[in-house]
């Protein structure tokens, strides 16, 4: 048996994600591998870091912050969320990042990004937590038309969602065969196709394949989500999702608002311990 995690991103819903994995690190329960996209990339790092907490507290302290997310920092840099910021100074100084923790935890980490000359999914195994590897965080959580492209070697690469919103495939490609996988949407949640396709369209003149991949991204996510729910039938994998709409936005920044959503994430976590424990080949206590 080899168990993964799977985490979807969804911006600042992914602190349902951090409520629900907070609760499997205080309970013992690991895995050999997880891999994520945007915020179940950025937040669920913290995972192979094993800091427990940091994901909510962060959010909650500076998500409201200029330098985290802001109109004036897209305006200034070409990206709404600051990339000195998020990406520097608060894993670096203001909350720091255990990159040595990170760096022995034996489980494999993955992020996923979309090749935005290709529109095709790109893979990365973090291993160090450093440089490249965030580089690679920043680049799955890079939303066109307010993030810049980052480049990364010979690639060009945005927002992992556009190509390949869930990456169960992927690390059952790798040989996962017992995954969890961690939604921030509720249960019957389909996308529609995006109003702002002319404005991405014009922005992303330069990388067609983007302005493609934009056009039909609702069609991939409802087609991963109804593969999803079989899987869930049919115990290919164990889903935990938000029981209801979370009512929060990509951007929210009320702490209040965003320590609601991480207890309902960690309250659901509690709710199916047992049968994650089950699931995964844990010793479930009476």
């Amino acid at each position: 048996m080899k168990k993964g995690l799977v985490m979807e991103g969804g911006a600042m819903r992914g602190v349902f994600t951090c409520g629900v994995v907070d609760v499997f690190m205080e309970n013992g329960i690991e895995f050999d591998g997880a891999a994520g996209i945007s915020a179940g990339a950025v937040f669920g790092c913290n995972v192979k870091s094993r800091q427990i907490g940091r994901g909510v507290r962060y959010n909650k302290k500076y998500a409201g912050d200029p330098r985290y997310c802001s109109v004036r920092s897209l305006i200034k840099t070409g990206d709404l969320y600051g990339v000195e910021f998020c990406y520097h100074t608060l894993p670096e100084k203001l909350d720091p990042f255990d990159t040595v923790a990170f760096e022995m935890n034996p489980m494999e980490f993955y992020v996923g990004a979309t090749n935005a000359r290709t529109g095709k999914p790109v893979f990365h195994k973090c291993t160090d937590g450093k440089g490249e590897d965030l580089e690679w965080m920043r680049a799955s959580a890079s939303m066109p038309v307010v993030s810049r492209v980052v480049k990364i070697r010979d690639l060009e690469l945005l927002d992992g969602g556009i190509a390949c919103p869930v990456l169960y495939e992927y690390l059952e490609s790798l040989g996962y065969d017992r995954n969890v996988v961690i939604l921030t949407q509720a249960r019957g949640y389909r996308k529609k196709k995006s109003s702002m396709l002319p404005l991405i369209k014009f922005a992303m003149k330069k990388y067609p394949a983007i302005a493609k991949g934009m056009g039909e991204r609702h069609l991939v996510y409802n087609a991963q989500m109804d593969e999803i729910d079989e899987m869930e039938a049919t115990g290919r994998a164990l889903v935990i999702r938000p029981p209801e709409p979370l009512g929060i936005g990509r951007t929210e920044s009320n702490p209040d608002e965003l320590e609601r959503v991480y207890q309902m994430g960690r309250a659901e976590a509690l709710r199916r311990l047992d049968e994650v424990r089950a699931y995964l080949g844990y010793e479930v206590e009476s």
